[in-house]
């Protein structure tokens, strides 16, 4: 007998409250291979238009074998909503107030990289915690590329048993 849909129960992953999250928990983000369509892309986007990012011949008299890409772009492949941890945490999400980054090595095309956020922090409030991420995204020579944090603030809220992690 089919029961009744309920699109308040539609959940991609079951949802958990701040009190839930653990330190150290890693949210991996899909892998992605960035090309020049990629760069074209975002020098569109983020009206960068410096040579570094899309001039071969510049590169190559600076010992560069390819433009490299955008810093901030670098950094867009860690956000957290490409991945799984908007989900897990649902409606208790306030904002995403705080991020810093530092570009450790330069990201070519045909690089792939590897996104992470792992919880580095968890700061109870009276009604709201921040959750502190180590933002970390790996080439595939396994080279950290970038290094940083997020932080998020939520909501301090206790989950019906239904929508519970069990």
């Amino acid at each position: 007998m089919p029961t009744e849909f309920d699109p308040e129960k539609h959940r991609v992953v079951p949802q958990r409250g701040f009190e839930e999250l653990k330190l150290g928990e890693v949210f991996a983000l899909p892998s992605r291979t960035i090309d020049t369509a990629n760069f074209a892309a975002f020098q569109t986007v983020s009206l960068d238009n410096h040579p570094i990012h899309y001039d071969v011949e510049y590169c190559k008299k600076l010992g560069y074998p390819a433009p490299l890409a955008h810093g901030l772009q670098v950094l867009s492949f860690t956000a957290a909503g490409a991945g799984l941890f908007p989900h897990v945490i649902g409606e208790a999400l306030i904002g995403f107030i705080e991020v810093n980054a530092k570009f450790l090595k330069a990201v070519f095309p045909g690089d792939t990289l590897y996104p992470a956020l792992t919880i580095s922090e968890l700061t109870p409030q009276k009604t709201t915690g921040i959750v502190a991420m180590r933002a970390t995204v790996h080439n595939q020579k396994r080279e950290l590329v970038l290094d940083g944090i997020h932080k998020y603030l939520l909501r301090l809220t206790t989950l019906p048993r239904e929508g519970r992690k069990t």
